[in-house]
């Protein structure tokens, strides 16, 4: 027995009485303790071996390399077991089973301990046995673990570790195809540095071992470094000196799905019974991947739905569509995209209506990259989506991709912080035209868009083009609504000769607009026409009608202002013309104290007596202009100096589910608890009093009082 002094983490005694050859390595290779069995079994290469670094003592030249590994590996934490050949007695290589594992005092790594089985006995080949069963033992609970696993993470984290660890791997990756002609490395353990991100995706067709694998369908096996080079020449070592290989392909339902790796150092030989046991495992690892990226989708397709209902109705829900669409690509930050940005179409430019990112830094960083270095539509990018009108799918963005469009040393700087890493952009059209651009990036998240990620962001910006056009078409609806009421409603006069004049209008909240109209005009003398009417409908063919209407009625009055003439004339406008929309209409002839009023079905006019309360005018109801004809009947009653007489719209008095006296009557009411205010201060109170802000109508009306001063 021999040991290092100094090393009291050793205990001889104990290491002697273990049957199975036994050596101690400290954290720098170093040879620290060899009990007697390893002595019988390794032709130790020095008199005195200790402290010699324990690769060059008694393992084989082509393996050395192969066991540093092993104790790095060891001293990172991980035991290992698994085949090595190592220097016999007779100075010949012998076949040996070698474990490996971790000695620590307290938290700190002082060493490690290695056993060693020679292959070639009875008694070895039975110890072997039962450590083969032993690691498909722990195999099989690897594969318990898949099938239980709830996300690729986990199914990556056992396939490259606990079950590399099992089969004596110090490298293991996982692969799977995200398209026909690309494999995403989804798990790696062990390695180069840096390797996780060289061979983040790469293309089934390259001279890898993971691609022949994928494409073939069939179980890679590569013993010795020597054959690795030979087939795969240019292909990055996981680890210097001695390697073996050993690829699975996942396989489902005939098709490939992805590829598992090991890698083992030294030469690796794999019996039957190992290599039928791997070929189960990659199934369940195949299986596990399969029932995850099922769950996913459906979950992802759950979301999408879910995401399309909600914006769908706030697209649906409000007319400012730069408001919602920001709202949008907020909902947008982080479940579907790193980054959002909406940009629209303004004269030559592009407007960018809004930008999302769950960093607000990373969003300033954005604005100024494109207040900086704005694109114009000669450039790639969101113009070529313009131009096209074809949706664009990046699935995979490189470095190399973004330098062409940088405009110089700052702006690529700039562009490579974005990180941009998948990109997914959608035209929002509408009616044949683009009216701009929706662009979704991933970025530090690593994820990347497909096929179906396009459709969905297609689905939305279709939508949100939708919402975009009815708003700017509701606009200019109003923008059209509003000039033209602006251009039909009269600039009443503050008053005449014999009469004080106040008017009210109030459209619905629609359109900004409607049917209602209302006029006074003088005539010689004291003499003074009022009408009052309401087009059936809204918007800006009733408001045309209603610019029609009044400009007919004013004509008339200038012929002749009669009651009788002008509604005999307006009943044969609309019979001449075949006018579909149907108009109601109050008018009065005031001449002196004598008024004259007459009704086409529209609400009777309401007197407001000086020295009494207010009452309903008695009128004669007749037809609204564009109904069957009928005899047309006037009436006529007196007003005295002070009198107010106020004609209004329907939509004054009515309310929803209540009888049109009941409004009747509260006008009255309110008519006679305003009776000493100011007549415009009249008028405006009592509309107050009377209206229902809740119901959506036009209200019009009109109050004359009788002066007394006549010129």
């Amino acid at each position: 027995m021999d040991g290092v002094t100094g090393q009291d983490w050793v205990d001889p005694g104990f290491l002697e009485s273990v049957a199975d050859p036994v050596v101690v390595v400290d954290p720098q290779g170093v040879l620290v303790f060899v009990n007697e069995a390893a002595r019988r079994l390794i032709g130790l290469r020095h008199d005195r071996p200790l402290g010699m670094p324990a690769a060059e003592v008694f393992v084989e030249a082509a393996e050395r390399e192969a066991f540093e590994e092993v104790l790095r590996w060891v001293l990172g934490g991980t035991a290992w077991q698994g085949p090595m050949a190592v220097v016999g007695r007779d100075g010949h290589p012998v076949d040996a089973e070698v474990s490996c594992s971790v000695m620590r005092r307290g938290d700190e790594v002082v060493g490690l301990v290695c056993l060693f089985t020679h292959l070639g006995d009875t008694h070895s080949r039975d110890h072997t046995a039962r450590k083969l069963a032993k690691r498909l033992t722990a195999l099989a609970k690897v594969a318990a673990e898949l099938a239980v696993a709830e996300d690729l993470e986990t199914v990556a984290e056992v396939v490259t570790f606990e079950a590399a660890q099992a089969v004596g791997a110090t490298v293991g990756s996982l692969s799977l195809l995200v398209d026909p002609d690309t494999l995403e490395l989804v798990g790696l353990h062990g390695g180069r540095e840096g390797a996780a991100a060289r061979w983040r995706r790469f293309s089934v067709h390259a001279n890898t071992p993971a691609g022949d694998v994928a494409r073939s369908g069939e179980r890679l096996v590569l013993i010795g470094r020597d054959a690795i080079e030979a087939r795969y020449p240019d292909l990055e070592r996981a680890a210097e000196g001695e390697r073996s290989m050993l690829l699975l392909p996942l396989r489902m339902t005939g098709r490939t799905t992805g590829v598992m790796s090991w890698s083992f150092p030294g030469r690796r030989r794999l019996d039957d019974a190992e290599m039928e046991f791997y070929g189960v495992l990659a199934d369940s690892c195949a299986q596990a991947v399969e029932r995850i990226r099922a769950q996913q989708a459906s979950a992802e397709q759950e979301a999408r739905v879910r995401f399309l209902a909600d914006a769908t109705s706030k697209l649906a829900e409000s007319l400012d569509y730069q408001r919602t669409l920001a709202e949008v690509a907020r909902m947008a930050v982080p479940a579907f995209a790193d980054w959002c940005a909406i940009d629209l179409v303004d004269d030559a430019r592009l407007r960018r209506l809004a930008v999302e990112h769950v960093d607000p830094e990373k969003v300033a960083m954005a604005l100024e990259v494109e207040r900086r270095f704005p694109a114009g539509p000669e450039e790639g990018g969101a113009w070529a989506v313009i131009r096209s009108g074809e949706p664009l799918l990046l699935p995979e963005v490189t470095d190399e991709m973004i330098a062409p469009a940088a405009r110089s040393d700052e702006h690529l700087r700039l562009l490579l912080e974005l990180q941009l890493r998948s990109v997914v952009m959608t035209p929002l059209i509408a009616r044949g035209t683009v009216l701009g651009v929706m662009t979704w990036v991933m970025a530090e998240s690593g994820r990347h868009y497909q096929q179906l990620d396009l459709d969905f962001a297609t689905d939305l910006a279709r939508r949100a083009a939708i919402a975009i056009d009815n708003s700017q078409l509701h606009t200019d609806t109003l923008e059209a609504a509003t000039r033209l009421q602006a251009a039909v409603l009269p600039q009443l006069p503050g008053s005449v000769s014999g009469w004080e004049i106040a008017s009210h209008y109030s459209p619905s909240g629609r359109t900004e607009v409607g049917g209602d109209f209302f006029d006074v005009v003088p005539l010689d003398g004291d003499r003074v026409v009022v009408f009052v009417g309401d087009v059936m409908g809204r918007g800006v063919r009733a408001a045309a009608a209603m610019a029609q209407m009044r400009s007919a009625v004013r004509a008339y009055v200038a012929d002749d202002p009669t009651p009788h003439v002008v509604f005999a004339k307006l009943d044969r406008l609309f019979a001449f013309y075949d006018l579909d929309q149907l108009v109601t209409m109050v008018y009065l002839l005031a001449e002196g104290q004598s008024v004259q009023v007459m009704v086409a079905g529209h609400p009777p006019p309401v007197l407001l007596r000086q020295d009494s309360g207010a009452e309903q005018v008695a009128t004669v109801p007749g037809r609204p202009f564009g109904a069957e004809p009928v005899e047309r009947v006037a009436t006529t009653f007196e007003l005295a100096d002070g009198d107010v007489i106020v004609a209004f719209t329907d939509g004054l008095i009515e309310r929803r589910g209540e009888a049109i006296d009941v409004g009747e009557r509260r006008l009255l009411e309110a008519l006679t608890a305003r009776r000493d205010c100011r007549l415009a201060e009249l008028l405006a109170k009592v509309v107050a009093d009377v209206q229902d802000i809740t119901r959506d109508d036009d209200v019009a009306a009109l109050a004359l009082r009788r002066s007394g001063h006549h010129g």
